[in-house]
């Protein structure tokens, strides 16, 4: 009898049949901004599916680099249309109500392709690190086979961290609120919703911004001071300026990526920012990098542009 009694006080995980995604606060002529985002969805779209069609079909570029900006264009294109589609849905359409389940699943892939994303970044600065300090080398260190186990083993490790993340989630109980500030599922304003003890998922957040922001942010920054010492080793500015041409496109990736999120945080820390700033702030660096990915590597790189010239020459004759 005890043990009945004691099988019953076990309280039972609550979830509820479906959350309210909240977004923006009584902002005017707000449906121009997802007309906004629309556009830059279809562009990421069409940009992200030209890269990764260059790749495919020219084999000149079945190289390690291109393999690894192959996997960074199927992040953008896959973190893009996980979330702008249904950004534009819920809010452009009024359908602001989404289940639980879907919920989940909206929160996976979001955080799991905009992971990949700062990964693949961090395995690009690997790639120009190589090649700069180790030119003769290059071939040996890093070839397609190598790049392939490295992509392997970062969508593996992506993977466990962020399905962990969302397990922490299916055992919280939400009894109190199903309202979330946010513009999508976000993993913070929901694990907040909960009442019963989340300090796991607080720990969890903590683990998913240090392993997918602050680390690959730290190697890339190493990797730089390398290639700065390398280059200084080279005895004319010419030599210099050749070999850093060669990683220009990647330091703009770098900077679109990472300084509107660690602007948006440090903001987030040093002061109260209104929801309705934060949701534009963080959903633009959702949005935008993505779609300047393929533009910075087209328009950067010699022999993406070189092809492309020669494509529409073709198509012209």
């Amino acid at each position: 009898m005890d043990s009945l009694n004691s099988t019953h006080s076990v309280p039972s995980i609550v979830h509820p049949p479906f959350f309210f995604i909240n977004g923006f606060y009584n902002i005017p002529h707000i449906k121009y901004y997802y007309i906004f985002l629309l556009f830059v969805f279809v562009v990421t779209v069409l940009g992200n599916s030209f890269v990764m069609f260059i790749i495919c079909t020219q084999r000149s570029f079945h190289t390690p680099k291109y393999l690894a900006l192959f996997n960074l264009a199927v992040a953008d294109l896959c973190e893009s249309t996980a979330l702008i589609p249904n950004l534009i849905a819920t809010f452009l359409f009024n359908s602001q109500y989404i289940s639980f389940d879907a919920c989940i699943a909206n929160m996976f892939f979001v955080f799991f392709f905009s992971s990949m994303e700062s990964l693949t970044i961090t395995v690009l600065a690997y790639d120009r690190f190589v090649a700069i300090c180790f030119p003769l080398r290059y071939h040996t260190i890093i070839n397609t086979t190598k790049m392939a186990v490295i992509i392997t083993v970062l969508w593996t490790y992506n993977s466990i961290i962020i399905i962990s993340t969302m397990v922490l989630i299916t055992r919280l109980s939400f009894c109190r609120s199903i309202v979330v500030e946010s513009f999508f599922c976000d993993h913070g304003p929901i694990f907040r919703l909960a009442c019963n003890d989340n300090y796991p998922n607080h720990v969890m957040a903590y683990v998913n911004i240090v392993f997918s922001l602050y680390l690959p942010l730290i190697m890339i920054v190493l990797s730089y001071a390398f290639i700065t010492r390398a280059l200084l080793k080279i005895a004319t500015w010419e030599g210099r300026l050749k070999a850093l041409k060669t990683c220009s496109s990647h330091l703009i990736l770098v900077a679109v990526y990472y300084l509107p999120i660690i602007g948006t945080y440090v903001a987030a820390l040093t002061f109260t920012l209104h929801p309705n700033a934060r949701i534009i702030n963080t959903s633009l660096s959702f949005a935008i990098p993505p779609m300047l990915n393929p533009i910075i590597y087209v328009l950067n790189t010699e022999e993406i542009k070189e092809c492309t010239k020669k494509l529409f020459k073709r198509k012209k004759i």
